[in-house]
């Protein structure tokens, strides 16, 4: 994913914050524990987002303690693990995978060949434990390949693509939240595409990469244009959000999505204005 569901820590509350960084914690050991050192550095916050909300739903049993690791060597860090957090850091994985061998192919980088073929055997065994998710990426990402090539100016077809693997990744069991949890997953998805193709507009266009919105780069009302797309597209995941029974945890969840996702959107357009509930306006 793009590491902008991320949490406004200083709206919450002391013993959500605890929580939410326990989480974090819980998944970097669980990567780095069964993946190695290397998979640890693909590490990134959307993925404890994914271990909240099917944790909040799923209530499946917690294991937690208190012990130092690779990045805190001195002082112990609480964390908490559950079935999800094998989940998220399997999806962490195929996701990181797939990604650095579309950067190989798009760009040629040396440094995404090298990390895709260090993670290559991994990815490979996990393709056989979720072939619904990877069958996804695969065909999702060489959509989305296409667009790039054709240097596509509709948005929605791009960001279509990527709202179509993240409903996938959403879905770890096909039960009675399997279709709420794809809609979700799935305008998530839009909205995280979108918002990154924001924030990336001007170095997109000084190094000539594909952005879906280059035609409005340099342009003053970009911000107020960006936002109201995001606000619909986000309004659109917080409806399927809140169809789903979540109560531990939906503090936390709701920071993300009505607050997290626009901390960084606010820092590069200095837009300050009132909340209304779906982020700053």
């Amino acid at each position: 994913m793009f590491g902008y569901l991320t949490a406004d820590r200083a709206h919450l509350t002391p013993e959500e914050d605890a929580r939410y960084h326990a989480a974090y914690c819980g998944l970097c050991r669980n990567l780095r524990g069964r993946y190695g050192q290397l998979a640890g550095m693909t590490l990134n916050y959307d993925q404890c987002f994914l271990i909240l909300l099917l944790q909040s739903l799923y209530e499946e049993k917690e294991s937690a303690g208190l012990s130092v690791c690779a990045a805190h060597p001195r002082e112990k860090q609480n964390w908490w693990q559950c079935a999800f957090t094998d989940y998220a850091a399997d999806m962490n994985i195929l996701l990181s995978f797939h990604k650095l061998r579309d950067n190989w192919e798009d760009e040629g980088s040396l440094l995404s060949l090298t990390a895709s073929a260090a993670l290559r055997r991994t990815g490979e065994e996990l393709a056989e434990v979720y072939p619904r998710q990877v069958e996804c990426m695969r065909r999702s990402l060489q959509t989305l390949h296409r667009c790039e090539q054709e240097n596509r100016e509709d948005p929605d077809g791009a960001a279509g693509t990527f709202a179509e693997i993240m409903a996938e990744v959403f879905v770890v069991r096909e039960d009675r939240w399997a279709d709420t949890l794809r809609a979700f997953g799935a305008a998530l998805g839009r909205s995280l595409y979108i918002l990154d193709a924001a924030m990336d507009l001007d170095k997109d266009a000084l190094r000539n990469s594909y952005n879906p919105f280059r035609r409005y780069y340099g342009l003053k009302d970009n911000g107020e244009r960006f936002r109201s797309i995001l606000r619909m597209l986000m309004g659109e995941a917080l409806f399927y959000f809140d169809r789903l029974p979540l109560v531990t945890d939906a503090g936390i969840l709701k920071n993300i999505l009505c607050e997290g996702f626009w901390l960084e959107f606010d820092k590069k357009y200095g837009i300050k204005e009132m909340s209304n509930g779906i982020g700053s306006v």
